[in-house]
């Protein structure tokens, strides 16, 4: 019987659900077998469990200090190290998960990690492969690989060109369609690449947005801690439903795009957002990436850089959803996919 490849995939962030899921299918039509392990947030585990994804949870985030990230790397790894000698994979898979990459790295298993962002912080050590965005300059990443493979377009491509739109989400969040929704996402403020300015910023959003008559706000929290200062920032705002905190995991693509506009602080919804042709409007104040210099240059990103941005580049109109699904080539998907079965093979 011939051995079936087997690819491990870990998954870190809730953004990486969706675009793993049809790189999963790929290799599965291709006959490998895949393997996945997803760290413990409700977040992650949530958005897996709603498409049905099999995976094995392992591990959660340890906090927000140096000293914290790095404890928590290197107990998420060892928790990891059963999984990996049992399974025996490949290839270990992700978008950025160093826990795997440095288990990987310690049991000799190949690993390939997909980034767009090239400001990220990488481990000591060389990594097998890495697949970027076209648009990314090698040498901004080559020195962390031993090679470099590229693929055309964003990330958000990958699943873009699969979805299908469901209105239903607006009636689960009480919204009848009427007025303008925003949806926003705070700045990442447990990330290395955070900026405090995203801070002002995101509250500059929100006071501009609670001025606003005949307009309602989708705040997506990153987690608890960041739900708990809104409301308590915010009160009257979110009492009276000007700002809705969703009380359960929100498909953020549906979400997006359903909305007139989204501002976040993170970068996979700002992308999300210019991949469905919605109007978006950056937060982030850490290093700008190739990527999101590649859509502010183009016009499907703004980025914000003062509070004075707020109140002057936002344009507030009811947007066109009609004009949107224009599905997204599947070149990425395949592109990705044809690397990584190149590099197992």
């Amino acid at each position: 019987m011939t051995h079936k490849k087997k690819v491990w995939i870990d998954l870190v962030n809730s953004p990486h659900v969706m675009f793993f899921r049809p790189i999963i299918k790929e290799l599965e039509k291709r006959d490998y077998s895949v393997i996945i392990t997803a760290r413990d947030c409700p977040q992650i585990c949530g958005l897996a469990d709603q498409f049905n994804l099999r995976y094995k949870c392992i591990g959660h985030h340890f906090g927000k200090s140096n000293i914290s990230k790095v404890t928590g790397m290197l107990i998420r790894a060892l928790q990891l190290a059963r999984f990996g000698l049992s399974e025996k994979p490949d290839l270990a898979l992700s978008h950025g998960s160093r826990e795997q990459l440095l288990l990987a790295s310690v049991l000799g298993i190949p690993s390939a990690l997909i980034t767009d962002y090239e400001y990220s912080k990488f481990l000591p050590i060389k990594l097998s492969w890495m697949i970027v965005p076209e648009v990314i300059p090698e040498g901004a990443v080559k020195k962390h690989s031993k090679g470099v493979l590229k693929y055309p377009g964003i990330k958000e491509d990958v699943y873009v060109a699969d979805f299908e739109p469901d209105s239903r989400i607006l009636r689960d969040l009480g919204i009848n369609g009427d007025g303008l929704m925003v949806t926003i996402r705070p700045p990442a403020t447990e990330a290395h690449y955070h900026s405090s300015k995203s801070e002002e910023l995101f509250e500059a959003v929100i006071d501009f947005l609670g001025r606003t008559p005949n307009l309602r706000t989708v705040l997506l929290p990153r987690n608890e801690r960041q739900e708990t200062l809104v409301r308590k920032t915010w009160p009257r705002q979110c009492n009276n439903g000007k700002i809705i905190i969703p009380d359960h995991v929100v498909d953020g693509l549906n979400l997006i795009c359903h909305s007139d506009l989204v501002i976040s602080g993170g970068g996979t919804m700002n992308r999300e957002a210019a991949a469905l042709g919605v109007p978006v409007y950056s937060i982030f104040r850490g290093k700008i990436g190739a990527v999101d210099q590649y859509l502010a240059n183009s016009g499907r990103l703004v980025l914000l850089e003062s509070p004075e941005d707020v109140c002057t580049r936002i344009i507030l109109n009811k947007s066109r959803r009609s004009r949107r699904i224009k599905h997204a080539s599947r070149v990425a998907l395949h592109r990705i996919v044809y690397h990584i079965t190149k590099i197992i093979e």
